[in-house]
């Protein structure tokens, strides 16, 4: 007879303590990252690797943010930035902040919405 089989776990959260070693949150470097940050790949994945590892180096050969990287692996933030951490420790991964929009702050250019109104005028 064989031994009573565990429930499977619906919420994933076994599994996600073995992708990260039992770690909670990232440290280092890692620590600053947000949805917003952008991951590149520095290296290729090599034999061995941990799958998700793998994944994230492959996905990430052109910028991805974190957010779009989250949703293509279906990880939460708090899972991803663990592995993240360890990528960049590794130097396999870089992290690069959002490019800001031009004139990100200042509001928009004067100049501009008077042309626009100037030739919706002329309508």
């Amino acid at each position: 007879m064989s031994a009573p089989r565990r429930p499977i776990d619906p919420s994933g959260l076994e599994r996600y303590y073995v992708l990260t070693g039992g770690r909670s949150g990232p440290g280092g470097s890692a620590s600053s990252l947000d949805v917003a940050t952008l991951i590149v790949s520095r290296a290729a994945p090599v034999p061995g690797m941990q799958h998700e590892h793998e994944e994230i180096l492959r996905r990430c050969r052109e910028p991805l943010s974190v957010a779009e990287l989250g949703a293509h692996l279906g990880l939460p933030f708090n899972i991803l930035a663990v592995l993240l951490a360890d990528l960049l420790e590794a130097d396999r991964v870089e992290a690069r902040d959002p490019i800001p929009a031009h004139g990100a702050g200042r509001g928009p250019d004067l100049a501009l919405l008077e042309e626009v109104l100037s030739g919706l005028q002329r309508l």
